[in-house]
């Protein structure tokens, strides 16, 4: 999976520094975490996922034109989300506390996109890096570890506008893993039953 993701960290590179016309710039924005209400438990413990916070990104990106319509876009993006755990802990008699766990993953998307003036589609593979997180849940409850995956993937799919040399984009992202995969207590692996999906929305500007 690292191999992966160095080889496509490499492509935005190559792409950057191809014969091909190309845009680059900058780019920042929101999202919205979509995540069931549901609950896991395991020693004592038991973890519902109470909401999601709205996440932010920024980054840089690279667009090569392979035709006058189509085009091959990859991004570099710095991600940070953070989702909210009403936890209780049966043995040491904490019961619903609301705890929240932050996360922050490179993400880097890999559209190929097609222009309809200044409308655009696109739709490719993202590979999420894991970079760093702090949780509250690790701090209060004893038994609790959280172990990362280096590098996962999913999809975005969506909507883009060029207005000079603005870019704004709407994407829908999916993944290809379970939420709270990283999750472990008292040793044992938990994890939800969906996969988390969410709301991409990001403005860009190219030089």
């Amino acid at each position: 999976m690292k191999k992966l993701a160095f080889l496509v960290i490499a492509l935005l590179f190559f792409t950057m520094n191809s014969e091909a016309q190309i845009r680059y710039g900058l780019r920042a924005g929101l999202s919205s975490m979509n995540l069931n209400k549901e609950s896991v438990q395991s020693d004592g413990v038991k973890i519902a996922i109470q909401d999601a916070d709205y996440g932010f990104h920024f980054g840089v990106f690279a667009r090569a034109s392979l035709t006058d319509r189509i085009y091959l876009q990859p991004e570099l993006l710095l991600n940070s989300s953070t989702v909210n755990f009403a936890v209780t802990d049966f043995q040491s008699g904490l019961m619903d506390k609301v705890l929240s766990e932050k996360y922050r993953n490179l993400d880097i998307p890999l559209m190929l996109g097609f222009k309809l003036g200044p409308l655009r589609l696109e739709g490719g593979p993202v590979g999420h890096v894991y970079v760093a997180s702090k949780s509250e849940i690790e701090d209060e409850v004893s038994g609790y570890e959280k172990r990362f995956n280096d590098f996962t993937m999913g999809y975005q799919a969506g909507v883009g506008l060029d207005i000079w040399k603005i870019l704004v984009d709407l994407r829908y992202e999916g993944n290809f893993t379970k939420f709270g995969e990283h999750m472990r207590i008292g040793g044992n692996d938990v994890k939800f039953s969906d996969a988390p999906t969410r709301w991409v929305l990001t403005a860009g500007f190219s030089f």
